[in-house]
């Protein structure tokens, strides 16, 4: 498989290194904006070849990336500790469209992991790629669907243990909801205070999602792609679950939800429209 980087700041080394260690790839081209940086991250990987499959691993321009199976945008400006995903639109939304257009005649799969990643994808589904994906942490017993962001809805009137409703379980309140859909939302806030940003969960959700799909899988994840009529929802790139195969995103499977859920749902898809509305504008 050949794989490509677009963006080697914190997420994309990050994206590289757990993608090397999946074994997934045979070749991994690496490119960033900054001069040197991709070359040297190349070098740096290549070091370490004793300790993952054998792949190589070197510098590459976008437009070596055409004929990939998977190329990975991660390229963009990282939030800092008081950013929220929408603030940076603009910028972001430049960044993606230009390199979406220079992977113009792509046949392989693209995945967005440049923030805020919905309006990400729906910029980069705009530059004529076909089907795009992005990938949030699984979750075998709930799903998060809506923006990956502050307007996010967790989906508990869905959620299971061991195939049991969870608010059916003893001692499950409506309080405990509220805590940890706070924790949800508020997860990387509380990295980036920390850290600077989020990285090494984002590479490895990324490599499992090239994993699954790129080796003939189908599976059943909570993905963003521009959505065509699911649940109502038309032009908008939004968190769904969708079946994912080596194609995309190519069935989105309606979740039920209760009227709150519903309700949240439909504040999260206008939030994603005004901000797609807002990084396509001009400045």
């Amino acid at each position: 498989m050949k794989v490509g980087i677009v963006g080697m700041g914190w997420v994309g080394a990050s994206v590289a290194a757990s993608i090397l260690h999946s074994g997934l790839a045979r070749e991994l081209l690496l490119d960033d904006a900054k001069p040197g940086l991709a070359e040297g991250e190349a070098m740096d990987l290549a070091h370490g070849a004793s300790f993952y499959p054998t792949a190589s691993v070197r510098a590459a321009s976008i437009e070596e990336m055409v004929d990939a199976d998977a190329v990975i945008i991660a390229a963009g400006k990282a939030g800092g500790p008081k950013d929220n995903r929408l603030d940076l639109l603009r910028l972001n939304a430049t960044i993606v469209h230009d390199i979406a257009r220079r992977l113009s005649g792509m046949r392989g799969m693209l995945v967005i992991v440049t923030n805020p990643v919905d309006v990400m994808t729906q910029v980069a589904a705009e530059a004529s790629l076909g089907r795009t994906l992005d990938s949030e942490p699984r979750s075998i017993h709930a799903q998060v669907v809506g923006e990956h962001g502050d307007s996010e809805v967790v989906r508990w009137s869905g959620a299971q243990l061991g195939g049991v409703p969870l608010r059916k379980w003893p001692g499950w309140s409506r309080e405990r909801e509220l805590e940890i859909g706070h924790e949800v939302r508020n997860a990387a806030y509380e990295i980036i205070a920390r850290k600077g940003t989020t990285n090494h969960a984002i590479g490895l959700v990324t490599a499992a999602l090239l994993r699954w799909t790129l080796r003939g899988g189908r599976r059943i994840l909570t993905i963003s792609r521009v959505q065509e009529g699911a649940v109502g929802i038309r032009e908008v790139a939004i968190s769904l679950p969708a079946i994912v195969s080596g194609s995309g995103a190519v069935e989105v499977i309606e979740p039920e939800m209760d009227a709150q859920e519903r309700e949240a749902l439909e504040r999260s898809v206008e939030v994603l429209r005004r901000a797609y509305q807002e990084a396509r504008s001009k400045p």
